[in-house]
């Protein structure tokens, strides 16, 4: 098959779930919901965090990275999947392409390493609380954004870079929901697995070491959760520590499906459908198992809107 030159083509065709469902419009509103849902509750998340001074502590500006990093995550992908459905226009040129794909592997990289150093609060505030303001102060909290957000940048630049130096074939429809690397691969022309294997053991580094040590620090918790005298902080602890869980479950579940797992165990629909959880839905559940069940939170909200109309209740 002929190389074709992305770069003086029309771009790409990006063939994604909603091109293979049997009810396109019905997903397409569900997703619209989610998108709009996402925006909402991170965009509040954010602005409760920010405004009021009560949240002003490690744990709460950790989450509201973590809102950050949802918010542009989601909206590099979910805009153009809604907008190409609705003029049914599918293209992204070869520039676009390569952004995306940056954007998408560098909010994905930091999430995946902010996660571990959310564990890692929760694990100093639980069983080191006397410490917990000097261990988690101002300057390592910004230390572990900043590491966050660089290595995941120069990660996904590298990734990027050498992804999109490979000759393309004239077959060139990405089915796909957004533009990543193990869709591009497989248009190549020439040969990849010596690239695939080095994305894999990338995968590996980037997911397994800070899974790791989240199941380490929430190991720990338990045990320390297990010893405490009181019923009232044993459960605040519980479902506080099982909320983290959840959003890192969700996360890496999706994550190492696509990175970790070979490329002979997954198909084009298994891939949308993982691209479609971890980009569009995760985003828009995340605040929500963060901040439901999370009195502070609510009553911050409650505070920054001046209304009553929240629930005074909550578990913690």
């Amino acid at each position: 098959m002929e190389p074709w030159n992305s770069t003086l083509g029309s771009g790409f065709l990006l063939m994604g779930i909603l091109n293979d469902s049997g009810s396109p419009e019905l997903l397409c509103a569900i997703m619209s919901v989610l998108y709009m849902l996402a925006l909402t509750s991170n965009g509040l998340l954010l602005l409760v965090i920010t405004v009021d001074s009560r949240l002003h502590v490690p744990m709460y500006f950790l989450l509201g990275q973590l809102s950050f990093m949802d918010l542009l995550f989601t909206s590099v992908v979910t805009p153009k999947v809604l907008l190409d459905f609705l003029r049914d226009e599918n293209t992204v040129s070869f520039w676009g392409c390569a952004l995306q794909m940056f954007l998408a592997l560098t909010l994905g990289g930091a999430e995946d390493l902010l996660l571990a150093f959310m564990a890692y609060d929760r694990y100093v505030a639980i069983c080191h609380p006397l410490n917990y303001m000097v261990l988690m102060r101002p300057r390592v909290c910004w230390l572990f954004v900043a590491t966050s957000w660089i290595l995941a940048s120069l990660s996904a630049l590298g990734h990027t870079i050498y992804t999109m130096h490979y000759p393309f074939c004239k077959v060139w429809k990405i089915r796909h929901l957004l533009c990543e690397i193990p869709p591009l691969l497989k248009l190549a022309c020439a040969d990849t697995s010596r690239y695939e294997l080095m994305v894999y053991v990338m995968g590996v580094t980037f997911l397994i070491p800070p899974l790791v040590a989240i199941l380490a620090s929430y190991t720990l918790i338990l045990f320390a959760v297990l010893g405490m005298p009181s019923n009232e902080g044993r459960q605040k602890a519980l479902i506080t520590c099982s909320s983290h869980l959840t959003v890192v479950g969700m996360f890496y579940g999706a994550a190492t499906f696509m990175y970790v797992l070979p490329s002979s165990l997954h198909s084009s629909r298994q891939d949308n459908i993982i691209s479609v959880f971890y980009t569009i839905v995760t985003p828009a559940l995340n605040p929500l198992t963060y901040s439901l069940r999370n009195k502070e939170v609510m009553g911050a909200l409650r505070r920054v809107l001046g209304t009553s109309i929240l629930p005074t209740h909550s578990t913690i």
